[in-house]
């Protein structure tokens, strides 16, 4: 039996707080082994992966750093639909063949070099170029980016499922998340406290973004992960139709999606929120360093209740936030609708309340989909699942910019519905009994 350095034990026992004393349940007795050690591999190398999540986020910090160099507005509105449903489109053609693979740590680890490729792409079009050139590489470099991360969205999923037990899979994606979220925290204060050297303090984020992925794929390699099936290895356009049956014979999956479909509008609505914050003044951006806060924050104090949350039911996480995030969206409408979009305080709340629900939507959908299928079926599930999003996603891009015509009022109203449906929807799926 593999004995973990004490260290390690400690700090595992210490996060996991299992005092049971269950065996592993849904994985090999050589993965139970390792867990303790692939339990904090898993925290470093993902967190530092929503680190650079967060300092080159597309909503906020890229999209002010697009405005900073003159890109036209219109690429400007390119980087959300870009940034989601780039990570999602392709993964329905590459889940065969990351299945041929009798180990996808590999895999991952190569998606954060490129990754940090595609960081290290927007860093260089920032320094050196500006107006549309600049907006039209930094666009380039985003789909890399996100291409990338499409293929680690995959493999991810597969490699959690292969070398953390059911029950702690959760914990492990909250406690990336929340340690993540301290270094966004620092970054957020810091652009607050030095806002006279925004662009600069900016720029240092791309680079440390870059950097972070580039070591994340690293740490990931020296996972002990088992030589799974690579049962499905072909590949292509056919297969990838092939495998959408599932959506006809598992109505779970299908109410899953639906569900997931309708809850992207967490997504969808900060860019929204940002423009309903800058008014006619158009000021938003002066605010970046408290949106980012704001954000960062609801990262922090959530991302481990949602997990530990969504070990128990990943049903119910669904469900709150679903209902969370349009009582969010709801109160940016009354802060907009009585002027309070103008304070220094209300949009950052309120984008505080929205990304809370935001990331129990990312850790509920990830818990559920992989605790609903076994090994054989977990990265299909997950491609076909994240290849619709990536066209729903696409979709309500273009109907979001259409609504817009109405107002960022109307289409916040639209998003809100949709959270609310999300939660409907999700009340519908099976409860799994992680608990």
């Amino acid at each position: 039996m593999h004995n973990p350095r004490p260290a390690v034990r400690m700090a595992y026992d210490m996060l996991v707080s299992e005092d049971d004393g269950r065996m592993c349940r849904d994985i090999s007795d050589e993965a139970c082994n390792h867990q303790p050690q692939n339990f904090m591999r898993h925290a470093l190398a993902l967190g530092l992966s929503k680190s650079a999540d967060g300092l080159a986020d597309p909503k906020l910090v890229l999209s002010w750093l697009m405005t900073h160099l003159g890109a036209p507005t219109a690429l400007v509105g390119l980087l959300v639909p870009i940034r989601e449903a780039g990570a999602l489109l392709p993964q329905l053609f590459t889940a065969a063949r990351i299945r041929a693979m009798a180990q996808r740590k590999w895999v991952w680890a190569a998606a954060a070099i490129g990754q940090g490729i595609g960081a290290a792409i927007i860093l260089a079009a920032a320094l050196v170029l500006q107006g549309g050139a600049a907006g039209g590489v930094i666009l380039l470099g985003l789909t890399l980016l996100a291409l990338s991360r499409s293929v680690a969205s995959v493999a991810y999923k597969d490699v959690l499922g292969k070398t953390i037990d059911k029950g702690q899979r959760g914990t492990v994606t909250g406690v990336a998340g929340s340690w993540s979220a301290m270094v966004v925290i620092i970054f957020a204060l810091v652009l607050i406290l030095y806002s006279d050297m925004r662009a600069g303090i900016v720029l240092g984020a791309v680079a440390l973004a870059a950097g972070a992925w580039l070591l994340s794929g690293l740490v990931f390699t020296g996972l002990a992960e088992d030589k799974g099936a690579q049962s499905g290895g072909a590949n292509g356009f056919a297969a990838a139709i092939a495998n959408l049956r599932y959506l006809r014979e598992d109505s779970q999956l299908a109410r899953f999606i639906v569900a997931r479909g309708l809850l992207t509008s967490t997504a969808l609505a900060p860019p929204y929120l940002v423009v309903l914050a800058a008014g006619d003044g158009g000021a938003a951006l002066e605010g970046l360093g408290a949106l980012v806060l704001a954000s960062a924050l609801a990262a922090l104090l959530s991302s481990y209740v949602w997990g530990r949350l969504a070990d128990k039911s990943s049903r119910q996480v669904l469900i709150w936030t679903g209902i969370c995030g349009a009582a969010a969206m709801a109160l940016t409408l009354f802060f907009s609708a009585t002027d309070l979009a103008a304070t220094i305080w209300a949009m950052p709340v309120a984008l505080f309340g929205l990304m809370i629900a935001h990331q129990g939507v990312r850790l509920g959908r990830a818990t559920y989909l992989v605790d609903m299928v076994g090994q054989d079926r977990r990265a299909i599930y997950t491609a076909i699942a994240n290849t619709v999003i990536g066209v729903i996603l696409l979709a309500s891009g273009v109907f979001g910019a259409l609504a817009a015509l109405a107002g960022a009022g109307a289409t916040m109203a639209l998003f809100a519905c949709m959270a609310a449906g999300g939660a409907l929807a999700a009340s519908g799926l099976k409860e799994l009994g992680n608990g």
